[in-house]
């Protein structure tokens, strides 16, 4: 999918915020890592729960409840059918944070479990680990996927009672053979856990070929409403996690000496949910099936190349980014000099260009300190609605700041 058919075919066109144009100029959405853009048929999805049947799901009798409800289980079964799992394997939190705590808290983990984690974790895949468990880090080459030989070494030496890893970095884009490693933990019985957030939007997820105990995602990284993501895994697995939250909509039956939970997934769905979020991301997974994977991995793959070799041109700043292929299309800069701060160079590109990119350090400071990165770092990230052409005029913006500041 070229640059020029990612307009004709209406992709871009499909995205309002597009549509603005700042300082005269459009809006160039670059920090797609963070929040991707929606299209109009999840905006459309997501507001006709407010105008056509607003009520609470499950256990209403009325006509606006049982809509709402069906709806909603609608949502639930076409998101298990995209992740190839069953229905009850999925559970509808806010995001992959609130997921990656569930199972942290619901585990029932205690110091002496250890925790084994790449050097290149998201917070939100470090912290509810450290809170509940000890933490024990696999040093590695950030910017090279994780090396199945150096996990199974790791594995082996430190026993740990569960592995947790991302499938794809939010700073370097480095995509990990998760398969292979769920393989390994598996064989030693380790669990595992797999933070997806990156790179659901950019690939077909099949939980069971992943052969993973839990994994998690968030919804607004992949074109849907912010406040609703998944946690997701083998039902056994989930089985066994005790919920984060008790209340309403979670348990059978209360008396006044204790209560029954209910079967999964609402055991781990307690009080109302995020009903027209839910609806957002089924509407999400049915416009990222319409554009098909295999056209956006190919668009993805030219990005990425090109993001790759636009990092490298910037004079006065080092690249943050995969070696090599397949990686998403994400990269970050960091800068040795004292004479600018990159968080200038964000506002700059913002006002002057209406080129929106992001930066600090990701949440990922352990990666930036095993980098050598002490100040912050300037991200870039694309996605389906981004073209070569806008990565082009990010150079030359970033070129004529350089100039200016130097």
């Amino acid at each position: 999918m070229s640059a020029d058919e990612a307009t004709d075919i209406g992709i871009r066109q499909d995205f309002p915020v597009l549509k603005r144009r700042f300082a005269g100029r459009p809006i160039i959405y670059l920090d797609s890592a963070a929040t991707t853009l929606k299209p109009q048929s999840v905006l459309d999805k997501e507001s006709r729960y407010s105008t056509d049947f607003t009520a609470n799901v499950h256990r209403g009798k009325h006509l606006l409840s049982e809509e709402a409800s069906e709806a909603y289980e609608t949502a639930r079964r076409r998101i298990a059918g995209f992740l190839s799992v069953p229905p009850p394997a999925v559970s509808f939190v806010r995001n992959a944070t609130e997921a990656i705590n569930l199972v942290a808290r619901g585990l029932g983990l205690s110091k002496s479990d250890k925790i084994l984690l790449p050097i290149g974790e998201h917070h939100s895949n470090i912290l509810p680990w450290m809170r509940e468990a000890t933490v024990l880090w696999l040093d590695h080459d950030p910017l090279a996927p994780l090396d199945p030989a150096q996990v199974a070494a790791a594995l082996d030496r430190e026993r740990p009672r569960l592995f947790a890893f991302s499938a794809a970095s939010n700073v370097t884009g480095v995509i990990n053979p998760s398969a292979e490693i769920c393989r390994l933990a598996r064989a030693r019985g380790v669990l595992t856990l797999i933070d997806a957030a990156q790179l659901a939007p950019h690939a077909r997820i099949d939980v069971g070929a992943l052969g993973c105990d839990y994994l998690a995602f968030s919804g607004h990284k992949m074109l849907a409403p912010t406040g609703i993501g998944v946690l997701t895994g083998a039902l056994a697995a989930l089985e066994r996690l005790e919920p984060l939250l008790l209340g309403g909509g979670a348990v059978e039956r209360v008396t006044r000496t204790g209560y029954s939970l209910r079967a999964l997934p609402y055991r781990l769905e307690a009080g109302t949910p995020n009903i027209s979020g839910a609806l957002g991301l089924a509407a999400a997974v049915d416009y990222l099936q319409g554009v098909g994977f295999e056209r956006l991995h190919a668009h993805q793959h030219r990005l990425a190349d090109v993001l790759r070799d636009t990092l490298a041109d910037i004079k006065g700043c080092r690249p943050v980014i995969a070696h090599r292929q397949p990686h998403i299309p994400v990269g970050a800069l960091f800068t040795p000099s004292q004479h600018f701060n990159l968080d200038d160079v964000a506002v700059s590109l913002s006002e002057n260009f209406g080129i929106m990119t992001r930066s600090g350090f990701f949440c990922a400071h352990p990666l930036a300190e095993r980098l050598g990165i002490s100040g912050n770092m300037l991200r870039v990230s694309l996605y389906i609605y981004n073209t070569e052409e806008e990565v082009r005029h990010f150079l030359a913006a970033m070129h004529a700041i350089m100039r200016r500041m130097n």
